[in-house]
Order: C-alpha cells, then structure tokens, then sequence
C-alpha cells in the first residue's frame, strides 16, 4: 500500500505529447538554479576531473573557463570518447564523495549537495548533469512518474506513507559536436546508456538492481542496464503488486519499465520539470521529512 496524502496538489500529470509543434526537447549546457556550475565549488570539481583525464591540459583549460565565462565557453572535449571518459570519472568521484542519503528536496543548487558532502540519487544525477554542462556536454530531462512501491525494499516498515508516485528527472546527454558533418543533431544517450551501456565493465560487473541495501540506483548504473522501456520483466521481482514474500534477484539487464506509471516527456532541464509538475512531495512533507531523511544513508 502506498499513500497519495503527501503528493503536491493542484498538479495535473498527464502523459507526454512531445514538444510543440512536434518539435525535439533541446538541452543545453547553460547553468540552472539547481545546476549551478558557476559556482566556484562546482567549477573546482571541474577543473579536478578535467585533470586526471586524457589531454588532460585541455580539459583543465576549459573547465577553468567554465566557472567565469558564459555558457558557450564552457567546451571541453568534442571528442565523444574524451567526454565519455570524463563522465565516467566524475560518475566514479561523486560515488565516492557524496554520501547516499534519502533527502526529499530534489531542487536543491548542486553546489549545496557538495557542500554538505551528501544528496539523494535525485541529487547526485543532478551533480553529475551540472558537470557534464560545465564541460560542454548538453542535457536535458525525461520526466517518469514511478510506482512508490519500487521503494518498498528501502522502507519495508514505512509502506503506508510511501508516495504512491515519485517523480523522477532521468537525464540524458548528447555526445560530440551539436551536429555532424551533414548538419545532423548528435543522438542523445541516456544516463544508464552512457554509464551501463558504454563501459565494458558493466557487462562483467552483471547482477541487476534490487533496490535494497547500499547500493543505490546512482551506483547500479556504472554496472548494470537500467531500462524504463524494456519488455515488462520486473527488476527487482518485488514488483508492483508483489506480496512481502517476493524474492529480490534480478537478471544482469534491469528492466523497470513496470513500475512507469507515466511518461512525462522530455524537458530542457530538471528545474523546467519540477516547475511543471512539482517534486515528489508537498511542501509540508518536504519540511518535515527533510531533516531526518536527508541524514539517512541508503543501507
């Protein structure tokens, strides 16, 4: 049983019927209120990772131009497989270096998820998109409403407060220059295609994701496929609808498309998401749960 009292009212969600006039959801690589990439803190970070990839001397270049130029100084890399690289280590980084915790506020400023040393799996991918733009790379949004009972392995003895929905800013990227030699745009990739797909590890590393114990789905991506479109195969089996009894195994591709309630498009950013349909909670609930969610660690 999940519970729909601590959803944002007044909040229509309805399925996605594409951009206007039909036209692509373009991303960018602008800063936000939530991907502050100007930030001096989040510049650093930058310049760090830039660092430690290959060129090294370039990447560093740009990435300190990023935290004072305008957004379209901010390049790193055109190179598809340089900005692979890049994002991989900054994926790696914020693993390591941004505790995994339940905080409710998903329109946090990354510079405050890095500051306070911890951020939700919301908050982390937000870390890494603000990255990515500083870097050259541009992103954008889709927006899934998910089943609250994906939840359930995390809160066992919480199931009646559960929301119902959970509102979730999957990002995308787009690789390489802004168009090819025919003027065609680059594709985008999504965050599981670009860290699960790309990197040959994953397919060794295997195991899907069961949604329980210390790894959190930021972690999963680097090792595992996480799919919301697949065939309806449950991952984890505890699945809408699954008694408490259910096993937890997963096969090594996780497919989630069944707990997709609803599919609300792709937008520019996530600040243009949760402006549209609001975050997972209230404002109330967000106030109150905060202040012990936000310390809790995934375990």
């Amino acid at each position: 049983m999940t519970s729909s009292l601590l959803r944002p009212r007044g909040r229509t969600r309805t399925g996605a019927t594409g951009a206007p006039g039909g036209a692509v959801t373009e991303g960018s690589t602008a800063p936000t209120r939530i991907l502050d990439w100007r930030d001096p803190l989040v510049a650093a970070l930058v310049r760090e990772l830039g660092a430690g990839a290959s060129g090294s001397a370039d990447a560093a270049g740009s990435a300190g131009a990023a935290g004072s130029a305008g957004a379209a100084d901010a390049v790193g890399s055109a190179d598809p497989a340089r900005q692979i690289e890049f994002l991989h280590r900054a994926h790696t980084w914020i693993s390591g270096a941004v505790r995994p915790v339940y905080s409710v506020q998903d329109e946090r400023p990354v510079s405050e998820v890095l500051r306070r040393g911890r951020g939700s799996c919301s908050q982390r991918l937000a870390v890494l998109e603000a990255v990515a733009r500083a870097y050259g790379v541009p992103t954008r949004v889709r927006g899934l409403l998910v089943d609250g009972s994906f939840w359930y392995p995390r809160f066992p003895r919480l199931r009646r407060i559960v929301p119902d929905q959970v509102l979730l800013a999957w990002p995308e990227f787009r690789l390489g220059s802004p168009a090819g030699a025919s003027g065609a745009a680059a594709s985008w990739l999504t965050v599981s295609e670009l860290l699960g797909g790309l990197r040959p590890v994953a397919a060794e590393q295997g195991g899907g994701f069961t949604n329980a114990g210390p790894e959190t789905l930021f972690e999963a991506l680097s090792r595992t496929a996480i799919d919301w479109d697949a065939a309806p195969a449950v991952c984890p089996s505890t699945g809408p609808g699954a008694g408490p009894g259910a096993g937890a195994g997963a096969g090594a591709a996780c497919e989630l498309s069944a707990y997709v309630l609803t599919d609300l498009g792709h937008y520019a950013s996530r600040d243009e998401l949760f402006a549209r349909h609001g975050q997972t909670l209230c404002g109330l609930a967000r106030l109150m749960a905060e202040p012990v969610l936000g310390r809790r660690g995934a375990a």
